[in-house]
């Protein structure tokens, strides 16, 4: 199923967004959605960091102990899971500004599915070059954008006026998790759990 919904977000996004709210899921399955898909960018990042080593353009490619790495992909596999939950609760709390009436769990189907194409941009770093990822990050995130302002009117069954206004929160509200997210790295960075090099 987690598949099939893949696919057509890519192919025929607000076909596929009738299909998911047709049929919605189990909380289960979202959470299988979100857990798996969380893991190609943690995997793909761990491997450049080890193996491949990153190119900032300048000077050689860094390289982070096993144990740095390790460290931090585990960091940032909870940080993604956190925050598609957190953007699944401010789009479930909105809601009802916006005449919706959503459950929790459509809430977290919006905000699985639409997160989904930022998490595939983790297969950039098997290319471990910073312009390329952030060429890459620039469209996946552009898509997930497009996602999700195809996805909240038929999701949460509102008009598209109406769910214009509220995708453009939500989107608002998404910007400034990812600023407490970098944020919160920094200031575990300043802690002494910045990473390790080679």
């Amino acid at each position: 199923m987690i598949l099939n919904h893949l696919m057509g977000l890519y192919t025929h996004p607000k076909e596929e967004w009738h299909t998911i709210e047709q049929n919605h899921e189990a909380l289960k399955s979202s959470l299988s959605h979100i857990l798996l898909i969380a893991l190609i960018p943690v995997i793909c990042t761990f491997i450049a960091a080890t193996e491949l080593g990153w190119d900032l353009g300048v000077g050689d490619r860094l390289f982070l102990t096993q144990e740095s790495a390790l460290l931090m992909s585990g960091g940032m596999y909870f940080g993604l899971i956190a925050g598609v939950f957190a953007l699944a609760y401010l789009a479930f709390w909105m809601a009802k500004t916006f005449d919706a009436d959503p459950s929790y769990t459509q809430a977290l189907e919006l905000a699985s599915y639409t997160a989904t194409p930022l998490f595939m941009v983790g297969l950039a770093a098997l290319y471990p070059a910073i312009w390329f990822v952030m060429v890459v990050g620039f469209f996946g995130l552009a898509y997930s954008v497009y996602l999700l302002y195809t996805g909240v009117p038929i999701i949460m069954n509102i008009p598209e006026e109406k769910g214009f206004i509220y995708a453009s929160s939500v989107v608002t509200a998404g910007l400034v998790l990812l600023v407490a997210l970098m944020a919160s790295s920094v200031i575990l960075w300043s802690m002494g759990f910045g990473p390790m090099y080679q």
